[in-house]
């Protein structure tokens, strides 16, 4: 078997039901921009694959979330790290990884959120960082607040950070929501059940990690993201 046989061997797709639908009943906006005639795959040019290179040259790291203008966050303060792999366990070097989420009190810190809920001038609520050369990755922030968010009766989003890894090109984006272990609001969310398997659901939830937590200090969270075959993260293309 050549080597080119050999490696698309290794390949597996994502195992049934461990990847969101694109339409989800429960989650009402899935109906306004969910595809209603089959996808039509379309050949990556050198535009999509070949670029542009994103690197701490062109785009400095922000790994803590929890500091502006010498000012400090309210909340829990939260460390977060993990590896990114591939379907074989490899880890995936010098991927930029871009993160937002809501703080402490559940509000983001954009003009269009309008939650009763108050601003945190000292939370940058969005980050950036870099995968190092074994896969790893880590930030720091505070642990965001649930929110309203009016797709059913009394509503609420559990606590979750997005992520966002890009690979060599705009076209190799992929999307993700960590959420954190225990929270109640988990078992009503249809975000978090549009993955129907529920192994794979449960890969979407970090872990409380004594060995990352730092005393007096901060909480540590695990997550840990593969990028494709059939135990993959869920993520969104």
């Amino acid at each position: 078997m050549r080597e080119s046989e050999t490696a698309f061997a290794r390949f597996h797709p994502p195992a049934p039901g461990s990847q969101p639908a694109y339409a989800t009943p429960s989650y009402r906006s899935t109906a306004l921009r969910a595809p209603l005639r089959p996808l039509v795959p379309l050949a990556a040019g050198v535009t999509e694959a070949g670029g542009p290179r994103f690197s701490p040259a062109h785009f400095s790291p922000l790994a803590d979330l929890t500091r502006v203008d010498g000012g400090e966050a309210q909340g829990q303060r939260i460390i977060v790290a993990g590896i990114v792999s591939d379907e074989d366990g490899r880890p995936v070097a010098e991927t930029m990884i871009e993160l937002w989420q809501a703080n402490a009190a559940g509000r983001y810190r954009h003009p269009t959120d309008q939650h009763d809920a108050p601003i945190d001038p000292y939370f940058r609520g969005v980050g950036r960082v870099f995968t190092d050369a074994q896969g790893q990755y880590r930030f720091v922030s505070v642990r965001p607040g649930s929110y309203p968010w009016r797709n059913h009766d009394n509503a609420w989003r559990p606590s979750h950070i997005h992520f966002s890894l890009f690979g060599t090109g705009f076209a190799q984006r992929l999307i993700t929501q960590m959420y954190f272990e225990g929270d109640p609001l988990l078992a009503s969310d249809p975000i978090f059940h549009s993955v129907p398997d529920r192994t794979a659901r449960e890969r979407l939830v970090a872990r409380f990690d004594p060995a990352l937590t730092e005393p007096e200090w901060a909480h540590g969270y695990r997550f840990d993201i593969m990028l494709r075959g059939r135990d993959a993260t869920p993520l969104e293309e």
